[in-house]
Order: C-alpha cells, then structure tokens, then sequence
C-alpha cells in the first residue's frame, strides 16, 4: 500500500486514476477546489468517497503545504490544470497561473514534504504543429500553439529544474487526447455525442483531415500507475497514447456508426491554436512502463456509447 496525493482528483482523468488506486489498496488524499469551468455536481459524483478530500486551490501554497503535512504522500499524481487549447485563447492569464505557478506550488510542497515521486500530467500539444509523426519524446516543444500548450511546456521545465536542483524523481507523462467515461462535456467526442443524439448539428472545423491520437481512459490510468511504481525513476517524460491516427472525419463516421444516428455538421474554418494532428510514439513507455494501449478508437467509441446511453444520460 502505498499513500498517493493527486491534485485534480475529481476531475475526468483523476477521479479514475483516483479508483484504480483505491481498488489496488493505496491510501488516497485529493486536492481539487472544483473549479467551475464544468458543473462542479459532476466533480463530486466522480470522486470515490473513500478518498480524503482537501478542497483547496493549488496555487495556495500554505493550504498545499498543510494538505501534504497531513496527507504524508509517498507519491503526489498532479493532475489539477486549466484543462483545455480554446478556452486558454480566452484566459491565457489564468491559464499560465493555475496550470505554471500551481504547479510550482505543488512542486514545492512536494520538496519540503520529502515526497518520494512526483507524476506530472502533460499533454501532447506540448508538440505543436511541426513535431515529425509519429511524435518522439525527443522532439523540440518550444514552439507550442497556444496557451494551453505553452503552460504544460513550462510546467515539465519547471519540474525539470526541480528535479536537477532537489533530486525529485519525477515523470511527465505526456496525454494523447483522452476520451471515456465521465469526460469533460466540452470534448469533442462528448459534445458531438450529445448533439448528435439531440439531432443538433456538430461544429466540424476544417476540412476534416485533422487527426488525432485518441486514448481510451483505462490506458491512460494504466501508465499513470505503472509510472508510480517502475523502480529507478528519476527524471523521464513518456507519451501515454492511442499508437493510432483517426481523422474528424472518420470519427464522426465511427460515431455515426457507435451512436446509430447520422451526424449533422456545421462547418467551420480552422481554429486558432489547433494543431493538424497528434500523434505517439509509444515505444519508450513501453520499454520503461510495460505500456500498451489496449483499447482502439472503434471499441472505445461503442463503449462510450454505451455509457452515454447509461450513467452518462445524466452527465450534463
């Protein structure tokens, strides 16, 4: 049994993480402060109640420093951000705050607390528009497209300093678009289920040939937990992905195919901040973590159908 703090726990990705910990026997404390970018009913439903809850924000460093006094973390999961590449167009400030200056706020409780490993959610945008597919946790990321994008590049050379300068073992794990259950209602695959079932038109951007590399919940909270226990961690960044392409066209089509109900579209141009496509080279996460997406997008479609057509009839 290990004791595990993960910040954002109450959100889509950290409230399964938070499951998967409990369900093996870890003891897990949450900082969340349900920041009101989705209904914060839906944060409270997802969070396990056998998990210890302090209901603070990260960026108060002297609540974060009480939280890690009491919860006594052996490994901290911070997955706590301003989620999001459009909605950081329209709060770039608050974006770079929460999502750079709480993690070092995280990080610095992680240091005086004697935190034995720290697991950092990034994200492929980190990537931008000109990484060579499939991406490489090698590229160079100091051309991000958005706000969004540039907080997580800040944040992984924020815990790379720290880890240079306190030894912190630390992972960033680098998020390739991640879909399942319980995902935020302003996610493509979750926003065009919905309107497609109302009979609503999608907003479709571009010309449809922009991919990404979609991954399934459950892969994701597989390499989260094999980065918390891999021995000999010190400083490593893994892409956690799909290993799979799928163009908005063609998921619109699996999703027509999924949901049974025929897409209708309104086309828009191309947004500010997007890039044409993600996509992971998997191979070093599975060298160091036994990583392996399970789930392709077809499979993973029909089983979100199923949830939405079940709990997720509610999820609004």
């Amino acid at each position: 049994m290990k004791r595990v703090l993960v910040t954002g726990g109450a959100g889509f990705i950290g409230s399964h993480v938070v499951e998967a910990l409990l369900k093996r026997g870890d003891e897990v404390s949450v900082v969340d402060n349900f920041d009101p970018f989705y209904p914060e009913r839906l944060k409270r439903r997802a969070l396990p109640s056998d998990a210890r809850l302090f209901e603070k924000d990260i960026r108060d460093q002297d609540a974060i420093h009480a939280a890690f006094k009491d919860a006594r973390p052996e490994i901290v999961i911070h997955l706590a951000a301003l989620a999001g590449v459009r909605p950081s167009l329209e709060r770039p400030a608050a974006t770079m705050d929460v999502n750079v200056r709480g993690t070092a706020c995280v990080l610095e409780a992680a240091r005086e607390a004697g935190t034995g490993r720290f697991i950092l959610g990034s994200s492929s945008s980190v990537y931008g528009a000109h990484a060579t597919p499939p991406f490489k946790e090698t590229a160079r990321v100091d051309a991000p497209e958005s706000p969004y994008a540039a907080s997580k590049v800040a944040s992984e050379i924020l815990a790379h300093t720290f880890h240079n300068l306190y030894s912190l073992p630390i992972a960033a794990l680098r998020f390739f678009t991640v879909y399942g259950p319980r995902q935020r209602p302003d996610l493509a695959i979750h926003k065009f289920s919905r309107k497609m079932l109302a009979g609503e038109p999608i907003p479709f951007f571009g010309d449809g040939s922009s991919s990404r590399d979609y991954t399934w919940v459950d892969d994701i909270v597989h390499g989260v937990l094999a980065a918390c226990d891999v021995p000999g961690l010190a400083w490593d960044v893994f892409n956690l992905g799909g290993a799979r392409t799928t163009s908005l066209s063609e998921l619109v089509h699996l999703l027509e195919e999924a949901l049974g109900v025929k897409a209708v579209l309104d086309r828009k141009p191309w947004q500010p901040g997007d890039v044409p496509l993600t996509s992971a080279d998997v191979s070093r996460a599975g060298t160091v973590l036994g990583y392996a997406p399970r789930t392709p997008i077809r499979e993973g479609l029909r089983k979100f159908a199923a949830w939405i057509h079940a709990d997720g009839r509610e999820w609004v």
